[in-house]
């Protein structure tokens, strides 16, 4: 990726990473219609502005929870979470770390999984996912690992100890993407995506 160095008027140098397009493919579609955090196959999705319509974490608006202290619990707020995104190669990794077969994006509770993005958690706020069929998903920032995630894999392998608590270890910056909505359309696995991602920087 090419990037330039541009300097602030006051103090620091500032790294400027330019915008660019990269391609991707759907490779597989989940939705979490029924009782628990964990998703089931299903064979497309219909995304709405409320997201994935009868999913847990559809809707405009979520109650503020452990992820966001500055508010009281259960807080009504803009819902950036109403979908999770996750790629395969990263899931290899947290496997390998954990000493486990596979992490099961269905067990973590993902509604996309997504091929073809080096360092796919790494993509930042305000990437755009332009899907083949018109969709447009909103990325609002990396999916911070947590221990009930953790537990729907612990307990695939009961005759392990502590793997709810060594997945927010490992899977830190390696969990994917939560997004939302910001055109509605229909999404089936085999599609491609053109990713923008926006100019960025970090902010010292």
């Amino acid at each position: 990726m090419d990037s330039i160095a541009v300097t602030n008027d006051e103090t620091d140098d500032h790294l400027i990473v330019p915008a660019r397009i990269i391609t991707a493919t759907l490779d597989a579609v989940f939705e979490a219609t029924a009782e628990g955090f964990e998703t089931s196959t299903t064979d497309s999705l219909d995304l709405t502005f409320e997201g994935i319509p009868g999913d847990r974490h559809g809707g405009l608006i979520r109650e503020s929870g452990g992820r966001e202290p500055w508010y009281e619990r259960g807080t009504e707020m803009r819902n950036e979470r109403q979908l999770s995104l996750v790629c395969p190669d990263e899931l290899v990794r947290i496997a390998e770390s954990m000493g486990v077969s596979q992490v099961n994006p269905r067990w973590i509770g993902a509604n996309m999984v997504i091929s073809g993005v080096p360092d796919f958690s790494m993509l930042p706020p305000r990437t755009l996912m332009f899907f083949e069929n018109g969709a447009t998903v909103k990325i609002d920032g990396q999916n911070a690992p947590c221990r009930i995630a953790g537990g729907a894999i612990a307990k695939r392998y009961p005759d392990r100890e502590g793997l709810d608590l060594a997945f927010p270890k490992v899977a830190k910056r390696l969990r994917g993407l939560v997004g939302w909505i910001e055109k509605p359309g229909h999404v089936s696995p085999g599609e491609a995506i053109k990713i923008r991602i926006p100019e960025h920087w970090a902010y010292r």
